[in-house]
């Protein structure tokens, strides 16, 4: 019941556009997804709500329950996938990836409009919404990918 209630004021926060947008593309579903997920525990190569998730284990998750389509399994591979997006043009649904490890590409996340992500961040942790705009977050940020059910194997 928490999450709901926070699925429905996060939904009641994000602009009518973007409402829009998502609610009229195939983006909608992992999107849905992930949101379905927070308050998750975090736990390393966890890929499902019953184990945990870590990061690139949320977003395989998600586009395989939303398309049916499975992902590379780390971070790293999966910024090698879709077409990369400017910071300036990310849209709801886009994947964020960082450098958290001093290592490019170490952690993704997805995009959630109005400057906002959300991911499994790290152990002891759960599955949360942050600021893309926060300082740690901005130093870090390594670029965006935009998956469509046409080219997400590409």
């Amino acid at each position: 019941m928490r999450h709901l209630l926070f699925l429905c004021c996060l939904l009641a926060a994000i602009p009518a556009a973007a409402k829009v947008e998502v609610a009229t593309s195939a983006r909608e579903g992992p999107l849905a997804h992930a949101l379905h997920a927070l308050g998750t525990r975090y736990r390393y190569g966890g890929r499902s709500p019953e184990s945990g998730f870590d990061c690139s284990g949320l977003i395989a998750h998600v586009f395989e329950q939303a398309w049916g389509v499975p992902l590379p399994r780390t971070a790293r591979e999966q910024s090698r996938i879709g077409t990369p997006v400017k910071r300036r043009d990310l849209v709801p649904g886009d994947l964020v990836f960082y450098n958290t490890r001093n290592e490019p590409h170490s952690h993704v996340g997805m995009y959630i409009g109005n400057g906002r992500f959300i991911h499994a961040p790290k152990p002891g942790a759960r599955v949360r919404i942050e600021s893309v705009d926060t300082p740690y977050w901005r130093t870090r940020f390594n670029g965006a990918r935009r998956l469509d059910i046409d080219n997400s194997s590409h």
